[in-house]
């Protein structure tokens, strides 16, 4: 069997290391937005009417085949630059039920990697769910459990939304905690809508502080949709992602993804302007060289030509699914990013 590990050569060390040459193990873990992976039942509790046959959509199984396909192709590509087996971890969203990842995980394209799924139904009045696949030659689960996000309007109604997804595990040795969001929209304005996201975050930050003080150096990301900006207060005030490395102190959280934000780029688009929606935040254990095991490398957000719109009024547009009722065959109207960590090798 192939290792799960990859020795980085030099186009690494130059980086790393100026005396003398290091290997290092490399691990890649990610996020993608599925946007809208239905299949093509009609579920009589969700809103799922327009992914049917029969809808608006004109869903159908050829469709569904067809992203299926397209999805499939870019999680394989996602992480191949430096790591032979790709992306070990990956969480995403817009998921309608575990048996679409079952199908996706089926796909030609990534069957060989064997991808287990964590997922749980979640309230979400549109049926869609967050979720996380893993190469179970790099990870083993432990324990996971939903987190529910008990929202309310001003009447005292009940909002529902995703709930959070908190995995933990076994990484190469190490233990692991991944929280999989998918925060409230923007729905009815941004500033409207804040504090629902604010407490989102409130969550993940809370269960994450509960496990910084059992160890000041886990290792935790809490990753995912947003539906916020790394300067938004969600993410730098609640959160307490810091923009720079050396701003990062025990407790708090680094977000890798800031800098591709403050150099305009993005991984959804919107009324001509480009948001930084999907994110992969590091607790701080993730920095500290003297606690070993994984750090920090590298963070990409995959915006590869082929998964841009070429032509017409949303031109330079992630190539998405639909626009309105019409089938554009494209992928997600989210770009995925992911991170790459290493590990030293002890010298032979």
């Amino acid at each position: 069997m192939r290792n799960f590990y990859y020795i980085l050569a030099l186009a690494i060390l130059p980086i790393i290391c100026s005396a003398q040459q290091k290997q290092y193990k490399v691990a890649c873990i990610g996020f993608y937005n599925f946007e809208n992976l239905f299949d093509t039942l009609d579920t009589p509790d969700k809103r799922d009417e327009e992914f049917t046959p029969q809808g608006a959509n004109r869903y159908d199984t050829r469709i569904y085949l067809d992203k299926m396909n397209h999805l499939s192709q870019v999680v394989s590509e996602l992480g191949m630059e430096i790591s032979p087996d790709g992306v070990a971890i990956l969480g995403t969203a817009e998921i309608e039920n575990r048996k679409v990842l079952e199908d996706f995980v089926q796909q030609p394209a990534i069957k060989s990697r064997n991808y287990q799924i964590v997922h749980y139904e979640s309230p979400d009045l549109r049926g869609i769910d967050v979720a996380l696949l893993y190469n179970p030659k790099y990870f083993k689960v432990t324990s996971s459990r939903p987190i529910p996000v008990p929202l309310y309007n001003d009447k005292g109604e009940r909002i529902y939304t995703r709930d959070i997804l908190l995995v933990s595990g076994i990484f190469d040795g190490e233990p692991l905690h991944i929280f999989v969001n998918h925060w409230p929209s923007r729905s009815g304005g941004e500033a409207a809508t804040q504090p629902l996201r604010n407490f989102a975050a409130s969550l993940c930050k809370s269960v994450a502080d509960s496990l910084t003080h059992l160890d000041p150096n886990a290792k935790i990301l809490v990753m995912g949709d947003l539906n916020d900006d790394p300067s938004s207060p969600s993410v730098k005030d609640v959160l307490n992602a810091k923009s720079k490395k050396e701003q990062v102190r025990p407790g708090a959280m680094f977000n890798p993804m800031y800098d591709f934000y403050k150099k305009g780029q993005g991984t959804l688009a919107y009324q001509d302007a480009w948001s930084l929606f999907d994110q992969v935040i590091l607790s701080s254990g993730w920095l500290n060289e003297d606690a070993g095991g994984y750090q920090f490398y590298q963070a990409q957000v995959y915006n590869k030509p082929y998964l841009t719109q070429s032509t017409g009024q949303f031109k330079g547009y992630p190539l998405r699914t639909f626009v309105g009722s019409n089938y554009m065959g494209g992928y997600s109207d989210h770009f995925p990013v992911y991170l790459y960590f290493l590990k030293e090798l002890p010298k032979p």
